[in-house]
């Protein structure tokens, strides 16, 4: 019997060592993925991202999180969470704090009589991964004589260090301002972002589903059916490519379709050390806190935006094909459009507002685009046969031409 006495104690003290070790590890691999997760998501750009009031501890930590966009103070976002911890997971709740302008007007409590919405998350110790959710509560909001229902909605998210993925369901939702009426939903978005460590490289695939987005008002009645918008972001070695496909199921008006029918366009070559070299101005301005001052940052920003055209962007229309059953028309075409990047320090971006300055860019776009099969009415609008079957858009430093021919006066006014 004393024997046994004697194992049990020690076997207690060791099971009492190893509770407190795998406690502690918990409490230091969560802090860990947190910063490096913070860290990644500020190396993006967007935002700043920082953390005050951290009280790191075994059983339990907290702190509050601050998103800050890195242009303006049209909003910043505080994220207060308490973590609990345990040997196999930690339990994270907190509260969504969207404050708005620069008088610092809270969005609920001041803009919206409601309380913030909390939020919950539960971090796995030994996956390093985390699950978490945001429910978003309806409420009805009326101000000089504008009427805000909102139905509610959920937000999910979760992932591991290099891989999150989030997904957005709002109900519907209506505005009405007099007599005038926007209503929308429900609308799903669904993302994901995988990178590797600061960001360096980079992938963000969204898709954006709307079921439904009707206006109103006493002269126009439109309804938008089943939109989504698809697209994809890559940052690799040498460049950034952004690719977008928006699909529109109808346009009804009168009860009618007016519009149906999908567009796929890409952005490509964006120079990608010279974006780098932006976003890690961005961050050293933001830090300084001069983020804000406008002709400073575009004097310091300038060569290196510039910079990010040194390998002549491109827009590729890869596929236009809209129908309106209502007018009788149809679109089918693609093309591309080219920026020629010779001799880039003799453009300015501070002189943007001039519109000499806007010519000399103008003069930089070449590129061809064609309609193929354009209706004859087009064709008659334009000054063109009637027999003319595709029209071709021929873009030469500029300058515009249709089917060898310059721009009709009607257009040229309208550039």
């Amino acid at each position: 019997m004393i024997r046994k006495e004697r194992l049990i104690v020690p076997l207690l003290v060791g099971l009492a060592l190893l509770w407190g070790v795998a406690q502690y590890l918990s409490s230091v691999l969560f802090e860990r993925e947190l910063a490096r997760a913070l860290e990644d998501l500020a190396a993006r750009g967007e935002l700043a991202v920082e953390r005050s009031d951290v009280d790191r501890g075994w059983l339990e930590s907290r702190g509050t999180l601050h998103l800050t966009p890195r242009f303006g103070q049209a909003w910043y976002l505080e994220l207060p969470y308490v973590a609990r911890h345990g040997v196999i997971s930690t339990r994270i709740d907190g509260e969504l704090r969207p404050h708005l302008g620069p008088d610092d007007r809270r969005l609920f409590g001041d803009a919206l009589p409601s309380t913030p919405p909390t939020w919950q998350a539960r971090y796995q110790t030994l996956g390093a991964t985390l699950e978490g959710h945001l429910q978003l509560a309806p409420f009805i909001v009326s101000q000089q004589g504008r009427t805000l229902d909102f139905r509610g909605g959920r937000i999910t998210f979760g992932g591991e260090y290099g891989d999150w993925r989030l997904q957005v369901r709002l109900e519907p939702w209506r505005l009405d301002d007099g007599p005038v009426t926007l209503e929308s939903g429900p609308v799903v978005l669904e993302s994901r972002y995988a990178y590797t460590e600061n960001a360096h490289h980079f992938s963000q695939q969204d898709l954006l589903k709307m079921e439904r987005l009707a206006w109103r008002q006493p002269s126009l009645d439109l309804d938008a059916h089943e939109l989504v918008l698809h697209s994809r972001t890559v940052l690799d070695e040498r460049e950034l490519r952004l690719e977008s496909e928006l699909t529109l199921d109808r346009l009804v008006t009168a009860e009618q379709v007016l519009l149906t029918g999908h567009v796929t366009l890409e952005l490509s070559r964006i120079n990608a050390d010279a974006l780098r070299s932006v976003l890690a101005v961005l961050r050293e301005e933001a830090t300084r806190g001069e983020v804000d001052q406008r002709e400073h940052l575009i004097a310091r920003l300038e060569p290196l935006l510039l910079a990010m055209l040194q390998d002549s962007p491109r827009l590729d229309i890869h596929a236009i094909a809209l129908d309106s059953p209502m007018l009788g028309l149809d679109v089918r075409g693609d093309g591309a459009l080219f920026f020629e990047p010779r001799r880039l320090e003799a453009l300015s971006l501070a002189a943007l507002d001039d519109p000499r300055e806007q010519a000399r860019w103008r003069t930089r776009l070449y590129g061809d685009l064609i309609w193929n099969q354009v209706p004859k009415v087009v064709a008659l609008w334009l000054g063109l046969p009637l027999d003319t079957r595709d029209l071709e858009i021929d873009v030469v430093s500029g300058q515009i031409r249709i089917n060898g021919r310059p721009l009709p006066p009607v257009l040229e006014r309208l550039r």
